[in-house]
């Protein structure tokens, strides 16, 4: 006896275990169950697929067997491996999440660090101004190449402190008011 069944089932291209199980029911009927098992599927909702139920006499399951199972397993096997499929991109997409949220946080570090850095030489700048270190100062203010965001404000602030420096300074034209 030569049968193709095997490569029946080989041909069909599913991906998962095939699971057949065949019982012998009343007046010389079989029951053939056939459910699709893949375990690469990490979706649980794979276990609400449930399984092909066949009943028939052995002649008529010969004859439509192949027609009756190809249609629905190929759909069930390409649905688990979409769901797979699914859940590898949602957690990638989570990872990507978390990488991005980790990014925005680095950034906003940096920028909080460049901030004080900033705001701590505008500090000092203003204290030695106060003591009357005009060139000190001058010196303490930040680099607009530092934080080209603040040209403005750091030119505005070397110009007064420069101002105030060259009205002092050796070659002074009036003498400062003490």
């Amino acid at each position: 006896m030569n049968t193709n069944f095997f490569n029946q089932i080989a041909q069909m291209g599913i991906t998962g275990d095939l699971q057949l199980t065949i019982s012998k029911g009343i007046e010389n009927n079989l029951i053939v169950s056939i459910i699709l098992l893949n375990e690469q599927c990490g979706d649980n909702a794979k276990q609400l697929i449930p399984p092909l139920n066949l009943r028939g006499t052995a002649e008529e399951l010969d004859e439509g067997f192949f027609q009756q199972i190809t249609a629905p397993l190929q759909t069930a096997s390409g649905l688990m491996v979409n769901m797979e499929a699914f859940m590898k991109q949602l957690e990638e997409a989570k990872k990507q999440s978390a990488m991005e949220k980790e990014k925005g946080e680095k950034e906003k570090k940096e920028q909080e660090s460049k901030d004080k850095r900033f705001n701590d030489g505008m500090a000092k700048a203003d204290e030695l101004e106060k003591e009357g270190k005009f060139r000190e100062a001058w010196m303490k203010v930040p680099e607009i190449t530092d934080y080209p965001e603040k040209a403005d404000e750091i030119r505005k602030r070397k110009s007064e402190l420069s101002d105030k420096f060259s009205s002092t300074g050796l070659f002074a034209t009036e003498q400062p008011s003490v």
